[in-house]
């Protein structure tokens, strides 16, 4: 079976959702629901789970398909994800009427760019997006369920094309006895053999000696041709363009379609037989089931304990038991002890002093209910109705809400219905209520003004020992009830989210003044910011730092964030300066605190003479970039390259008997000399023809902050101590805002030569290092691909390690790729005449990094998995394979930042489409030179003579590559 996964190029992702009905129109005018269709199952109707994905399909087609017919839209490139959240939810009233999947969701103590608005859909997109990255080309349906999270590997299996494409993760036979499972021969696994839908555990462990067996994740990819089939069992008219009943036929998707799949189908259908079905393991896959209200806090709480790395969670013993959450509210909990259990409180204003039991969920608690007393496993949900009223629902802590209430076997609050009525002497029919109706359809739940909304009405309704009590049981009786289904239509979710809003910006200063025992710092903090705006509190004062400097770094941009929302640009800019500064003297004083002694080991007449080829960074660029380095570590994929026959970065040097130091620029024709340390200091202007080579005299120990040298009072006196002056000549055979590099690299060249010059002794590792702290002083900022990518040789991947010193490890790849024929055959590298400097693009992306920006931290830890994959695609020396590398890194480097690829680029891109496999911009991209990896020789051939023929502008042009075999190279004449 053929795998062809697509690119984010190749495809849109369009997004579906089905929602109980208040939010299902309420959804898509708010922040998160931009972009979204909604839709809710038709009332009355019971679709199954089949049935709920045609009629999303079809209500989303009706809405959006123009002219065309559904088919047609169907079979768009575009991939559909139809996420179904729009059940009753009876085992977790709690979100019944927002839907499961809109349940807000705790910030996960392990995790950055996390939001405190954030709900169980923002945590489940990043890996519906990483698999929709990587389906197969004809998937044009994802189906996945609201209730559950899957947690992905960060690099997945390749997905073969088939009309039904399921995800299956291994598991032991018992667990596996509760959901569908996929079996799948031992002789062939990687075909799919039958699927059965909630064996039993023995079934299982006998099909085990001849089967691999999957359990069945819920997430689908679906062919234009499998939706037709799902469309066929729901009753779908093609001719009409509608379902033969005007609502789809109810169908379970993974009961009924599920066993009439494989080789060998549990069932035979002929329909679905004429479809290819494989299944996709998983391996390292995490499922985190959302369907009760105990499987919502034992899940957050496996999801909180995933990790237990304690760096970076200083708070993480602090908390007195693991599965106690309390979110978006008001609430000190100040009486809560080892024996409090499985709590959870979300959106109420309650007293500090209320004491909680265990197996308490209490939601959307205004502060007129005051003081409760709970017994274990009593639940309450008060959602807004109206424009003032709520709705009071109480509840077991483990109830279905399932059966008649007339049934002995169907439970309310952990007993009997039929007891509640009976303790407070109600007759059910005298209340409109017949033994016969559902509970979920039995109006048992009052809407009630705040005057009423009491915590001894509370009581009365919770209670399994009610007082007898007439004036409850009147408000009870007179009151408009609303069923539990009901609810689900009657929400006010303007009034629902909005306190929910005005809570979590309350609850904002409060996790600031305690961030040290707790994960603020991991948050969204651009997110977080906004919220603390919104408050009374003042802007956090940028004081001397006494946390971890990361946290410090964190809290200074945190202060600037607040600041830029506020409107005061020049705080903002002022804890910005101080956070970019602060992060420069970490880097720096690291260098400075190993001082250098120059001493001149070169004769009057001997040249040091330093030259490195240039970099192309092929996959993981801006990894290596402080501040994400030092969080996570950073891997590049990058190749050295020569220029038209030789080395484009050169520097010379001599020591000539006058105490002075001359610099010359050869390609910029200008010399500079250097008398007094003041003249040495004036490095951080920014396009200066000097600054860097100042910097790295200075770091070189030509600076009283950097030498050993400490009796030297002046420049003259250091350059007596050393034994003379310096001349240094430095060439740049690249023009500015090549993206090659070149500043970085030509910085390094530099500390190299005068490494040589000075007898200093460094390595590849400490020049790596001391460029990374030039740059800091340069205050350019910068990562350390650059510099590493040039001075080791030929075609790699550079890993560093989480911490403040960045160590790159170098491993080798074949060279083949970069060789004859392909460079400057198939591969080309042109120079555009386009020109960008990169640091305001580092200063915003950086910045983005200090606010733990979810967008950024995802792509970036993204590209880091794509550069370790790209290491083992080119060990196997396909062409095609470098091509998909090259690619999907110019994919998610446009993804960061947007002015990568600006107008001009892209006409150059699209003028020779139909020839390039692959192109990128080297480096932040923006200008610069653009590598060129063609279909073919021919197609190359074709690239060069459109290209050489018709330039964009008199400057562009080819330049010839090849491979270093060197990497920099330092000698003396």
């Amino acid at each position: 079976m053929p795998f062809r996964s697509r690119s984010c190029s190749d495809m849109t992702i369009e997004r579906l959702i089905s929602l109980p009905p208040a939010m299902s129109a309420y959804f898509p005018g708010t922040a998160e629901g931009a972009g979204w269709f909604a839709a809710c199952d038709p009332a009355g109707s019971k679709l199954g789970s089949g049935g709920g994905v045609a009629h999303l399909l079809a209500e989303a087609w009706r809405s959006k398909g123009g002219n065309t017919s559904f088919e047609e839209w169907c079979d768009s490139p575009s991939l559909k994800l139809a996420l179904m959240a729009g059940g009753q939810s009876r085992r977790l009233p709690a979100y019944a009427a927002t839907g499961k999947i809109l349940m807000p969701f705790p910030a996960l103590r392990w995790a950055d760019g996390q939001r405190l608005d954030q709900t169980l859909l923002d945590v489940q997109m990043p890996g519906f997006g990483h698999i929709a990255a990587r389906a197969p080309l004809q998937s044009r349906v994802m189906v996945a369920s609201g209730d559950v999270l899957l947690r992905f590997p960060p690099r997945l299996p390749a997905m073969p094309d088939a009309d039904i494409l399921g995800l299956g993760m291994w598991v032991d036979a018992h667990t596996a006895s509760h959901f569908g499972v996929f079996f799948t021969p031992k002789s062939s696994p990687e075909e799919l053999a039958f699927f059965l839908q909630k064996p039993k555990p023995d079934e299982i462990t006998k099909l085990a000696a001849d089967h691999l067996f999957l359990v069945d994740t819920g997430l689908w990819l679906l062919s234009a041709k499998a939706v037709s089939v799902l469309f066929k069992k729901c009753g779908w008219n093609a001719k009409s363009g509608a379902f033969a009943k005007g609502v789809p036929d109810f169908y379970e998707l993974y009961a009924g379609m599920g066993p009439c799949m494989g080789s060998r189908p549990a069932v035979q259908d002929d329909d679905i037989a004429s479809l290819t079905c494989a299944v996709v393991p998983l391996p390292d896959a995490e499922f985190y089931h959302f369907g009760t209200s105990r499987q919502m806090i034992e899940s957050v709480s496996a999801l909180q304990n995933r990790s237990l790395d304690q760096r970076g969670q200083s708070h993480l013993s602090l908390k007195p038991h693991p599965d106690m959450y309390v979110l978006n509210s008001d609430f000190a909990f100040s009486s809560r002890s080892a024996a409090n259990k499985l709590i959870w409180v979300e959106n109420c204003i309650l007293p500090a002093t209320l004491p909680l039991t265990s197996e308490n969920v209490l939601t959307n608690l205004p502060a007129e209910i005051g003081t409760l007393s709970l017994a274990p496993g009593v639940c309450v949900d008060t959602p807004p109705i109206g424009e003032s009223a709520h709705c009071l629902r109480v509840y077991g802590f483990d109830d279905s809400f399932k059966g008649t209430i007339g049934e002995a076997a169907t439970q309310w609050l952990g007993a009997p219905c039929a007891l509640w009525f009976q303790r407070r002497g109600i007759a059910p029919a005298d209340c409109g209520l017949c033994p016969t109706t559902d509970i979920q359809e039995a109006r048992l739940f009052p809407i009630l003004e705040s005057t009423d909304l009491t915590a001894r009405m509370v009581t009365w309704m919770s209670s399994q020992e009610p007082a007898k009590d007439s004036e409850l049981l009147a408000i009870w009786k007179n009151s408009e009830r609303l069923s539990a289904q009901e609810i689900t239509e009657r929400l006010n979710p303007t009034r629902l989210l909005a306190g929910r809003r005005l809570q979590i910006a309350a609850a904002t200063p409060r996790l600031f003044a305690q961030r040290g025992n707790n994960p603020f710092f991991r948050l969204d903090l651009d997110s977080t910011a906004r919220f603390f705006a919104e408050t009374n509190s003042p802007t956090p004062e940028i004081d001397v730092p006494s946390s971890s400097p990361m946290d410090f770094l964190s809290e200074a941009m945190f202060s600037a964030q607040v600041a830029r929302t506020r409107g005061d640009e020049a705080f903002s800019s002022l804890c910005e300066k101080r956070a970019f500064s602060f992060l420069s003297d970490l880097v720096v004083d690291r260098i400075a605190a190993k001082k250098c002694a120059p001493i001149r080991t070169a004769v009057d007449d001997q040249i040091i003479w330093g030259r490195c080829p240039i970099r192309i960074d092929l996959a993981g660029g801006w990894t290596d970039t402080p501040p994400y380095c030092l969080k996570r570590g950073g891997a590049v994929v990058n190749v050295a390259l020569d220029l038209n026959g030789q080395p484009p970065v050169q520097v010379f040097a001599r020591v000539p008997a006058l105490r002075e130091i001359v610099i010359r620029s050869i390609d910029l024709g200008a010399e500079t000399r250097i008398r007094t340390f003041e003249d040495l200091e004036d490095f951080t202007h920014v396009g200066a023809e000097f600054s860097l080579a100042k910097a790295a005299l200075a770091l070189a120990g030509f600076h009283p902050r950097f030498t050993a040298h400490t009796r030297a009072a002046s420049l003259d006196a250091l350059l007596g101590e050393f034994g003379g002056g310096l001349e240094i000549s430095l060439l740049a055979a690249t023009p500015k805002g090549s993206g090659l590099g070149t500043s970085s690299i030509l910085a390094a060249t530099l500390l190299g030569t005068l490494s040589e010059v000075c007898g200093l002794g460094w390595d590849h590792e400490e020049i790596c290092s001391r460029t990374l702290a030039l740059e800091q002083l340069l205050t350019t900022g910068g990562g350390w691909q650059d510099q590493a990518g040039g001075i080791h040789r030929g075609l790699k991947m550079i890993e560093s390690s989480p911490g403040f010193t960045q160590r790159g490890l170098v491993r080798w790849l074949p060279q083949h790729l970069f060789g004859p024929p392909n460079t400057n055959g198939m591969a080309l590298l042109y120079y555009t005449g386009i020109t960008r400097v990169a640091k305001g693009i580092l200063r915003e992306i950086v910045r983005n990094m200090f606010l733990n920006r979810p967008e950024t931290m995802s792509l970036l830890d993204e590209i880091a998995t794509h550069a370790r994959e790209s290491f083992d695609i080119l060990q196997r020396e396909s062409w095609d394979g470098l091509c998909s590398v090259v690619k999907r890194t110019w994919e998610l480097n446009c993804a960061l930042d947007a002015g990568t690829n600006p107008p001009a680029v892209q006409d150059i891109l699209n003028r020779v489409a139909d020839w390039t496999a692959a192109a990128k911009l080297p480096g932040a991209g923006g200008g610069g030179y653009i590598l060129f990896l063609a279909k073919d020789a021919e197609a190359a051939s074709r690239i060069r003579h459109e290209l050489t023929t018709r330039p964009p502008n008199p400057r562009a042009r080819f330049v010839r590559m090849d491979i270093s075999d060197t990497g920099l190279q330092v000698t003396r004449s």
